[in-house]
């Protein structure tokens, strides 16, 4: 099914998250670039009003301090001295006018001669006060920004008036020369700005599968749904060896008690063989590993979305039962193939005993079957009356057939004492089971007589099994990485059970720490299995 049909077709308007966010992304800078050009239209047409005010005021302060202007008001003619001196000046400065004007409003220059000698129109009263000063006014040539001074003579008295305004038509000729600039600016950002929302709008599409927020919604509520439904453990991890994501099953399989969510695959303080595991994001099928109270079946694979590393997805399934339930099949089995043992040899000392008597050696028959039942039965009585676990009995005398078929004689301590200890039969057959394997093995490796001697007693509530071999021993160096899982000094590449070997010590382990206990182990030839567990204490179960 693909994702597609999963979600279901996509409905007319149900546009696709990208499509929105480049429509908004579109409407707001839409928004921001129109209002940026409004503030830039209104800044430009300020700067122009306040540069035509200082031109106009410097161009009045300028012709009010002229000696030549002092001296035409205060002569005969003044029009014909200044009209030629003013329009040269406005010629050079552009401005739209320059007028020179007596105290009573007579003007003595104009651009336009037929306004000479009529009364100016403008407020003066503040030049006639000495003081310079701007304004917006409507006159003959139509409204202006003007500025208007005084002109003063030597005494300080105030003989004329100057006056020098740029009409408001020029003034938005000017403005009008910014606006393309302005608009031009305006475009650039328009586009540059769209092109970067498209961009980022493929990005997008690319990223979301085009889906819409409704199909995101969904997909995050069936994302949620199954995270939590799936009864396997779920870990991602990303190509830092970051966790991404995990589900409550995985955090229960490895005793997780926060969320790991971002944190580093060697921070969870897990095995190290299982961290090496993650962190290496290599494909894993069905592999079997062992943390503090579990046994776990991982699969691990890569996902390489277009060609890259995209980290790993991990599933975890909880082996411990399982497991448990292989080491009793074991036993039953070991035990089975020692009762096929016993059976075998039953049949050949029965044939022994009836060739004795058709031999007419009859008391000879009587004496060697009653020895070899006194041999056989010893043992069992021995375990039975010592062990008063019915399980780890059985064990027992299975390991002890076992053991006697491959030519290692299992002792078992005639001290040996061990009643109702509470602890479940499964965890005594994956500790004691795996440790005598483990036993008869090294046995065998080493030189005759080949033995493996077993001791179990209660003390002061506390349950102590010893189990010692005459194999070749445990090297000192080796001690620390005994009971890791995958460790193993045998040549034989896999176990019966199809797990690989290095597996048997750490199960063991597993248990012993699972109820509270302590696994060591005397280095040297020789080896000394020692577990101390408590007795009466339930197993810790995570």
């Amino acid at each position: 099914m693909t994702l597609a049909a999963f979600l279901g077709h996509r409905r007319r308007g149900d546009a696709s998250l990208a499509r929105r966010l480049l429509l908004l992304q579109a409407l707001v800078m839409a928004v921001v670039v129109l209002t940026a050009m409004a503030v830039a239209y209104l800044d430009a047409r300020q700067a122009v009003r306040a540069a035509a005010e200082e031109e106009t005021t410097a161009i009045v302060e300028s012709i009010a301090d002229s000696p030549l202007v002092v001296d035409a008001v205060t002569g005969p003619d003044p029009t014909a001295v200044l009209q030629p001196y003013v329009e040269a000046v406005r010629a050079d400065t552009g401005t739209s006018f320059i007028t020179v004007l007596a105290p009573d409003r007579t003007r003595y220059t104009h651009p336009d001669p037929g306004e000479i000698g009529r009364p100016f129109l403008g407020s003066i009263a503040p030049a006639l006060d000495g003081e310079t000063f701007t304004e917006t006014y409507t006159g003959t040539l139509g409204p202006s920004v003007r500025a208007t001074g005084p002109v003063v003579d030597v005494d300080g008295d105030v003989v004329a008036v100057v006056s020098a305004g740029v009409t408001v038509e020029v003034i938005g000729e000017d403005l009008a020369a910014a606006v393309p600039g302005i608009v031009g600016t305006a475009a650039a950002t328009l586009a540059v700005g769209g092109l970067g929302s498209w961009a980022l709008s493929r990005r997008l599409r690319r990223q979301t599968h085009g889906l819409s927020p409704a199909q995101l919604a969904r997909m995050v509520d069936y994302h949620h749904a199954v995270l939590h439904a799936v009864r396997e453990g779920l870990l991602l991890v990303d190509d830092g060896q970051r966790v991404q994501l995990v589900n409550d099953e995985a955090r229960r399989l490895l005793g997780l008690a926060d969320d790991p969510t971002g944190r580093h695959v060697g921070e969870l303080g897990l095995p190290p063989e299982l961290t090496a595991a993650l962190a290496q994001q290599r494909t894993a099928v069905d592999e079997v590993h062992v943390t503090g109270t579990r046994v776990l079946v991982v699969n691990q694979a890569p996902p390489r979305p277009e060609g890259r590393s995209a980290g790993a997805v991990v599933t975890l399934r909880d082996h411990t039962e399982l497991q448990a339930l292989t080491g009793e099949l074991d036993s039953v089995r070991s035990f089975a193939e020692s009762l096929r043992a016993q059976a075998h040899e039953a049949a050949n000392r029965l044939h022994t005993t009836v060739s004795l008597v058709e031999l007419g050696r009859t008391q000879e028959a009587i004496d060697f079957a009653t020895a070899q039942l006194a041999s056989a039965q010893q043992l069992t009585d021995r375990v039975v009356d010592a062990v008063g676990d019915p399980v780890l009995s059985a064990l027992l005398l299975g390991k002890a057939a076992t053991a006697h078929e491959r030519g290692v004689l299992l002792e078992v301590d005639p001290a040996t004492a061990v009643g109702d200890t509470g602890i479940p039969g499964g965890d005594l057959v994956t500790i004691v089971g795996n440790l005598l394997d483990n036993a008869i093995d090294a046995a065998l490796a080493g030189e005759p007589p080949r033995e493996v001697q077993f001791a179990a007693e209660v003390d002061g509530g506390r349950l102590e099994i010893r189990v010692e071999d005459t194999g070749p021993g445990v090297r000192e160096e080796d001690v620390p990485r005994l009971f890791e899982r995958g460790w193993s000094t045998k040549e034989t590449t896999a176990a019966p059970t199809g797990l690989g070997r290095g597996l048997g010590l750490a199960l063991a382990a597993q248990a012993v720490a699972r109820h509270g206990g302590t696994l060591t182990v005397r280095p040297g030839p020789g080896a000394l299995f020692t577990v101390t567990l408590p007795v009466g204490v339930p197993a810790v179960s995570r």
